[in-house]
């Protein structure tokens, strides 16, 4: 075959590639408001970047009639290209053919490109929106999907893994997404399950949608497996290149400044009257968290699963951090088995990939009942006491109000290694709250009193005074210093400048065993 006959064959592979699985396929895609593959990867990267891989390769199986139908590509689309000018690796499921479903080519495919992420120490971005294995290649699809997990695995806390559900996710391909860092689903056409409708139906005679079962707003509120949701296509795209401008492009690299006109010195007087006098009146952190944070920007992740903890990206003059907070406006902040699982994996992220960890503090102490008990408390619980202790990343503390019992050592106490630890003035750092400790320590006082009611209160405001304040934490060394609260974007700029160059290490081990 001669030149021109190649060139001939290489346009019209290239043409076959980019049709995907032909006009009325790509058209049905369309109208039911998904980009295409390829539109999607557009979206996603810097114009013109993109190098495409493996465009030409196919499947190789000859079974069930599948000899005769090959289409170049196989049904993904992988590549790579930039992200505000940063080097991503990316793969995107093409459901026009076969239906997106996996192959033994399919799936080398989706591992060079992570194999190449890994190497180059650049993110992959993996969109998803696939019918499962294929079935014709039986036992060579499932052997593809456990060669994707694998590398999951061996690339978690090495380079960002963020997975796109844009449309079906469904049985083992779930574990893949299941494995990164962040999810990020489209709202009313992507869905996640393990088992469909049907099955379930058969099963255990449970009637549900895949929208009820599996859909974004089902694992945005109560499964919690969706970190971030977006109304259509192009806003899940965007809200990734937003990820992607808090993190560095691996584990060796430090988080990208961007310039900010928010002077670091800036001081907000209003957040000296943003705690209520009230103990027990909430008011919503995030207040806090944006008079504090440049251009008053925070990038919230799971805003609407374990609302009692907030967690998400912000910067601090121009420098990423991970934020997170007790919400003393949802369960009054109480630290539960959801908001404890969602603040440890966020902690882990940043740890693993050097971005400052600031935390906001106002929590009474963990949800009592059977239900938390019995779900295993302690168990979850540990897991944030154990990410924030294993964490070597600068972390700087701010306790606004309560910081009661246990939760006050999880809460990135100095206890666990916290470098700087701050305390507002309205701050109260004890074992519990005033009214409790009364109730014990002077219950036989209190019972022989004249006036048993006057006298509790003169107690409470007692024990108030001498210990519901943050001066003798401070005393001890436990707080580095009491700051006005009006203070506090300054003193946390200051203190991570200060903790730019810090250099800490665990013990040597193969890894630890955190209370999984």
């Amino acid at each position: 075959m001669g030149a021109k006959e190649n060139i001939e064959r290489i346009q019209e592979l290239t043409r076959l590639a980019e049709s995907g699985g032909g006009p009325e396929r790509l058209k049905r895609q369309r109208e039911g408001g998904r980009m295409t593959a390829r539109e999607r990867i557009d979206c996603l990267l810097d114009p013109g970047s993109f190098v495409e891989l493996d465009k030409f390769k196919t499947h190789r199986c000859d079974d069930f009639g599948m000899g005769e139908r090959k289409i170049p590509g196989d049904g993904v689309v992988t590549g790579y290209g930039a992200i505000d000018g940063r080097q991503v690796c990316v793969f995107s499921q093409d459901f026009t053919v076969f239906g997106g479903s996996l192959s033994g080519a399919f799936a080398e495919k989706v591992c060079k490109v992570m194999d190449l992420a890994t190497k180059s120490g650049c993110p992959v971005i993996g969109i998803n929106d696939s019918g499962g294995a294929r079935i014709q290649e039986g036992v060579v699809s499932l052997a593809g999907y456990a060669d994707i997990f694998l590398r999951n695995v061996l690339s978690s806390g090495v380079v960002p893994q963020i997975s796109a559900i844009m449309g079906p996710c469904a049985g083992g391909a779930v574990y893949s997404p299941a494995i990164t860092d962040f999810i990020v689903m489209v709202r009313d056409t992507s869905y996640m399950f393990i088992t469909g409708p049907d099955v379930i139906k058969a099963t255990t005679h449970e009637e549900v949608t895949m929208q009820a079962l599996g859909g974004a707003d089902t694992h945005s509120t109560k499964s919690g497996v969706c970190h971030l949701e977006a109304a259509d296509d192009e806003g899940a795209l965007l809200t990734i290149r937003e990820l992607l401008s808090y993190m560095p492009s691996n584990n060796a690299e430090d988080p990208p400044f961007r310039a900010s006109g928010d002077d670091p010195g800036r001081r907000d007087d209003a957040l000296d009257a943003i705690v209520p006098e009230n103990p027990n009146k909430p008011y919503d952190m995030r207040d806090v968290l944006t008079r504090v944070v440049d251009e008053g920007h925070f990038f919230e992740i799971q805003p609407d699963w374990a609302q009692n903890m907030l967690i998400g990206f912000a910067r601090l003059g121009g420098y990423p951090v991970g934020v997170v907070a007790n919400q003393p406006g949802y369960l009054a902040g109480c630290l539960d088995i959801d908001a404890s699982v969602k603040g440890a994996r966020f902690v882990r992220f940043c740890d693993c990939f050097n971005i400052p960890l600031v935390t906001f503090v106002d929590v009474p102490g963990f949800l009592p009942g059977t239900a938390q008990e019995f779900g295993g408390i302690i168990r979850h619980g540990a897991k944030l006491l154990y990410a924030y202790c294993e964490a070597t990343v600068p972390k700087v503390t701010v306790i606004t109000r309560k910081a009661y019992g246990g939760a006050y050592d999880v809460m990135s106490s100095k206890h666990i290694r916290g470098d700087f630890n701050f305390a507002w003035p309205t701050s109260e750092i004890a074992v519990m709250g005033s009214e409790g400790a009364v109730n014990i320590i002077f219950r036989g006082q209190i019972e022989k009193a004249a006036d048993p009611v006057a006298e509790k209160a003169r107690l409470v405001e007692e024990y108030r005074q001498t210990f519901a304040n943050p001066f003798k934490a401070a005393e001890l060394g436990y707080i580095d210093e009491v700051i006005m609260p009006r203070d506090t974007r300054p003193r946390l700029i200051a203190a991570l400048k200060a903790l730019a160059n810090k250099r800490e290490k665990n013990p040597p081990r193969k890894h630890g065993n955190i209370p999984l």
